[in-house]
């Protein structure tokens, strides 16, 4: 994929439209025919074949293979196979982490249909691969892969066979990978990974994987998104990206552009409810632009301010037989955010269809650590809990993952916008030309991906990197001279306030509103709170008592919480009987905040909820959890318009531990989602 930036024509007047169109579209229908009779007998179709049969995989250096799952992981593959107890059991966190210092590695044999090998061109597509992998198709090395949040495209049409061929992945362990290179260098922040040299901030793979104050820490490898093999002869399309345009009450524009290899001439159609839109394919091109017009458009809303209607669009490309078909969903609104000064200070909030909502929400994490492990129907579980408590945003937190297709698909019909953070946080990073590079092709594929969303309201460049190197003391605690600490902020503004937001204008053409960092104003200062973004933490890392909810808001409260313990079904899964206590080692290592019991026990006393056992002692942390959320949102709500958005940490868990979600691991509410809602729905 080429890091490109595309420019086009600003769409047509109202008025140029009304008289050109005809005219053009006259003369298009000329030179469309004689297409069509050049192209007569030309036929085409493409076939794709996922790759997710006979894999094995084997520690390397070991000389026994056992069967492998994919999409998967290695520690997922290794539990299938009895070779290690469940990761979630017990301590087998602490017991497993040797696994992420080996090296391993993956294989399948597999054959090309006669009918699929026919075809002129073959490309493999690899959807996700975690994270250093060298791939051998046939013996030959065809890829080497180092981004988990990439996906990758190989021609594979000179050395694929018919029958008998061998597709081999060799996983490199990211702490060997990058061990010398993190030694070698400025030590960089870990945030909770206790490593002497932390290699995170140098791998480009979810950072909660290497362990959070809410996640263990399992360094995953694997193939952890399909395979497929993608074989066609006359035409294939690249890549799709739409765009609103314009929408006023009498008709919208939208901007198709896309990406095709075509080896005849053939003919592209739009169809949409009251449209029609024919244009041509020409052989040995390889890109096209059209503008559909939508008359009086039926705008998208969010969660309970109004329909989410969206718009389907057939796309086929023909000429006596179909060569390519797909569809594709829109929704027309206009998403804004003002963030600026006012007579307050600065505001921060969002405007949809030209008017403001104040915004309900939560922030989001990913659904396990071992991501293939979630299906679809918990995506569809879990965000219609998140619609029906009357939210209208979620956060997708910059420390796990760009999301699956089927997420923003599910915010897009249930109306919940997306404050979309690039997968940035904790730490500051490398600003070498390779990881520069790395990255640009990483931000490039997502932006494409994700702009077409009428649910995506923001990008955001990090999590909470600005507001730690002002006032977290990295500096002091890593020793930092002068000239690196200068170096090192200089990495930061250049790529988080001059790059990134470049690169989102200039490939974003839905015109998607950014901000470098969040929060942009750190709690620990009163005045703070009439400034932008807020991340409050006083009252778990700070003194406040949950009067601090009440009195503490700032203009847009973008993380806030109180931890609880998961049901005690739940934790008896995991856990066996005798270390079901809360000062067990095994219960020790499951709190991963360094405040969490002590915290949850001093408030729990405080507001006099009794607890006579380890059992009652998890249900009334949830209970607690479920006071705290609900004078928080109720101060949140009372205080507009000074503050416009409140959006608590956290809605789900990706493990069965203690943490700050209202939703269980295993997808159950806790007591805090039933009070949310009560707030939110009232």
């Amino acid at each position: 994929m080429k890091n490109q930036i595309y420019t086009h024509p600003q769409p047509l007047s109202r008025g140029e439209r009304t008289w050109l169109s005809p005219l053009k579209r006259g003369l298009r229908g000329v030179f469309v025919f004689s297409i069509l009779l050049s192209t007569l007998f030309t036929t085409a179709q493409t076939t794709v074949q996922t790759l997710s049969a006979n894999w094995q995989f084997r520690q390397v250096g070991t000389q026994v293979w056992y069967p492998a799952t994919v999409p998967g992981t290695v520690h997922t593959d290794l539990q299938a196979n009895g070779l290690i107890g469940d990761p979630f059991a017990d301590n087998n966190e602490k017991k497993l982490q040797w696994i992420e210092r080996e090296n391993w590695e993956y294989k399948t044999m597999f054959d090309v249909p006669e009918s699929q090998f026919q075809h002129k061109n073959h490309e493999l597509f690899f959807e996700g691969l975690d994270t250093y992998a060298e791939v051998f198709l046939n013996g030959e090395r065809i890829l080497d892969a180092n981004n988990m949040f990439r996906s990758w495209r190989v021609d594979v049409s000179k050395n694929l066979k018919e029958k008998g061929n061998e597709l081999r992945i060799v996983f490199t362990s990211p702490i060997l990978k990058n061990d010398s290179i993190a030694r070698a260098n400025v030590k960089l922040p870990g945030g909770n990974d206790t490593s002497e040299y932390p290699v995170w901030p140098y791998t480009r793979k979810a950072a909660y994987h290497f362990g959070w104050d809410f996640a263990p820490r399992f360094v995953t490898s694997g193939i952890w998104k399909d395979i497929k093999l993608e074989s066609w002869s006359d035409f294939r399309l690249t890549e799709l990206t739409y765009h609103q345009q314009y929408i006023d009450d009498e008709y919208a524009n939208i901007a198709v552009d896309y990406r095709y290899q075509s080896e005849v001439n053939a003919l592209m159609c739009f169809e949409w409810k009251g449209g029609k839109y024919v244009d041509s394919i020409i052989e040995g091109r390889t890109s096209g632009y059209e503008e559909l017009e939508i008359e009086n458009p039926e705008r998208w809303y969010p969660n309970g301010s109004g329909l989410q209607h969206l718009y389907e669009v057939k796309m086929s490309v023909y000429n006596t037989d179909t060569l390519f078909s797909t569809s594709f969903k829109i929704g027309l609104r206009t998403v804004e955010l003002v963030n600026q000064p006012d007579s307050i200070g600065t505001n921060f909030y969002f405007r949809v269809n030209g008017e403001p909502i104040f915004v309900k929400g939560a922030n989001y994490v990913p659904q396990d650590v071992f991501l293939p492990r979630v299906q679809d129907s918990q995506y569809v579980h879990l965000l219609t809990l998140a619609r029906d408590a009357g939210m209208n945003m979620l956060r997708v937190w910059g420390g796990g993952v760009y999301e699956k297709e089927i997420f923003y698909d599910l915010c897009d019909e249930y109306g919940i916008l997306i404050w979309q953070d690039f997968m940035f946080a904790g730490t500051v990073y490398p600003g070498d030309d390779g990881f520069k590079k790395n990255v640009i092709e990483e931000v490039f594929e997502q932006i494409n991906r994700l702009q077409k969303h009428p649910c995506l309201a923001l990008w955001c460049g990090n999590n909470e990197i600005e507001v730690a190197w002002k006032n977290w003391g990295w500096q002091k605690q890593l020793g930092y001279a002068k000239d690196d600490s200068i170096q090192l902020w200089q990495n930061y503004d250049r790529f988080f306030n001059k790059d990134l937001p470049a690169y989102v204008r200039g490939w974003g053409y839905q015109k998607t509103a950014y901000v470098p960092t969040s929060p942009q104003s750190n709690w620990g200062t009163p005045e703070n709170f009439n400034h932008g973004s807020m991340h409050y933490w006083g009252v778990w890392h700070g003194p406040d008592d949950f009067s601090g909810y009440e009195k503490n808001i700032g203009r847009f409260m973008v993380e806030w919480g109180f931890q609880s313990y998961p049901d005690y079904d739940l934790l008896a899964n995991y856990i066996s009987p005798e270390f079901l206590a809360l000062n067990s080692e095994v219960m020790k290592n499951r709190q991963k905040s360094y405040v969490g019991n002590g915290k949850i026990t001093d408030f729990l006393q405080q507001f006099k909820f009794d607890f006579t056992d380890f059992k009652t002692f998890v249900q009334q942390s949830q209970n607690l959890q479920a006071l705290g959320y609900e004078m928080a949102l109720k101060s949140h709500l009372a205080a507009q318009p000074h503050c416009m958005g409140t959006l608590l940490w956290q809605l789900n868990d990706c493990w069965p531990g203690p943490s700050w979600s209202i939703i269980n691991y295993n997808g159950k509410p806790k007591p805090a989602y039933r009070r949310v809602k009560e707030v939110l729905k009232n």
